[in-house]
């Protein structure tokens, strides 16, 4: 049997609403900042519980506008974590900022809020927070640690996810999420959005988004661009969203699977969050012998991942003006190890991994 990582064919070939989407967009003649990204964005806003959505042409501007919407400009310091793939670092540059590391909490791999602490000093203009691998940082902790710095999630992992005091992207200042296809909620290319409840961000980030207009042809704010979630996009996405919350849970069940089934006293499954606190888009298990397993899990025909082999701090672009040591982060880094895990993986396919994982002879 051959399990592959993800397959974005079963859930193209799910969704009869494409064809619809299409057709109506087509038919309409209305392909940027029209109905459909209005709908979408009333649509989602509501569904994370913020006032406002605003549509973007993907993650990375997601996170670098939302940040400039901030004021966030050189001179600044942004603290984040290192252990997700530059795309937080990437938009700290690009704002002419520089990015302060903090560690992460060895069972959750998100933002430790002791870490963040001894991170914050008063050049800190913002938090960017990742909800790793679909799974709320620990927010309240992270709050108090922040005090009155202002907090911007990175959702790109954890659309749906919820806790007692709110959903993904509604629990900071502002929330960025990715609809890059492999998803939670996934377009069928690039699109991001930008959720907040607060109207005077909200209004510039829909500034920035287009150039910076205040109005058409009239820039008032210094870092805009052509940033825009198009018609197409908007309308896939308004016809998945109704079942996010359904896949989401397929997900959650194959992690508790991995969880409570793989025992194998060399593979250390990521606990999965309480109730719906993770949405579980990546399944990740740590082991100091990552490499065999990887090999024997590939010889058993299963694909696999690694997110992420190299932290940010570690990278040529940062690694000479970053002199950190980020011991859990390094730690992980050369650990973890993604399984499969997407709403359309089999049962078959699910105890075949299982399976195998146990019967790994390290």
């Amino acid at each position: 049997m051959r399990v592959p990582f993800n397959d974005l064919s079963r859930a193209s070939a799910s969704s009869a609403d494409l064809n619809e989407a299409f057709a109506r967009v087509a038919g309409r003649g209305w392909f940027v900042l029209g109905p459909e990204v209005e709908a979408f964005e009333r649509e989602f806003a509501a569904y994370c519980g913020t006032r406002h959505c605003v549509g973007v042409a993907n993650g990375s501007d997601a996170l670098e506008l939302a940040l400039r919407a901030l004021g966030v400009q050189g001179g600044d310091e942004v603290v984040t974590v290192a252990n997700a793939a530059m795309y937080a670092t990437l938009a700290i540059l690009s704002c002419g900022a520089t990015p302060v590391y903090a560690d992460v909490d060895d069972t959750t791999l998100t933002l430790s809020p002791v870490s963040l602490a001894a991170a914050i000093t008063v050049k800190t203009r913002a938090i960017v927070v990742t909800h790793l691998y679909g799974r709320l940082a620990a927010m309240e902790a992270i709050e108090r640690a922040a005090g009155k710095v202002p907090i911007v999630e990175d959702c790109a992992q954890a659309h749906g996810a919820r806790s007692a005091r709110g959903g993904a992207g509604a629990l900071g200042a502002l929330g960025c999420f990715s609809f890059y296809p492999t998803k939670n909620l996934a377009a069928l290319g690039d699109g991001g959005a930008v959720t907040t409840s607060d109207e005077h961000l909200a209004r510039r980030v829909r500034a920035l988004r287009q150039y910076g207009w205040e109005q058409k042809y009239r820039v008032t704010l210094s870092g805009g661009r052509n940033s825009r979630l198009d018609e197409l996009q908007a309308a896939i996405l308004r016809g998945r969203l109704p079942r996010l919350d359904q896949a989401n849970a397929r997900r959650r069940a194959i992690g508790r699977a991995y969880f409570e089934r793989i025992r194998h006293p060399d593979i250390d499954v990521l606990a999965p969050p309480p109730g719906e606190e993770g949405v579980q888009h990546l399944a990740v298990v740590r082991s100091r012998r990552r490499d065999g397993l990887r090999g024997h899990l590939e010889r058993h025909g299963i694909a696999t991942d690694i997110h992420y082999p190299i932290p940010d701090h570690r990278q040529p672009i940062t690694r000479t003006a970053s002199r950190v040591s980020l011991a859990v982060t390094e730690r992980a880094a050369e650990e973890v190890l993604s399984l499969p895990c997407f709403p359309e993986l089999a049962d078959a396919e699910l105890a075949h991994v299982i399976e195998a994982c146990n019967a790994w002879r390290a």
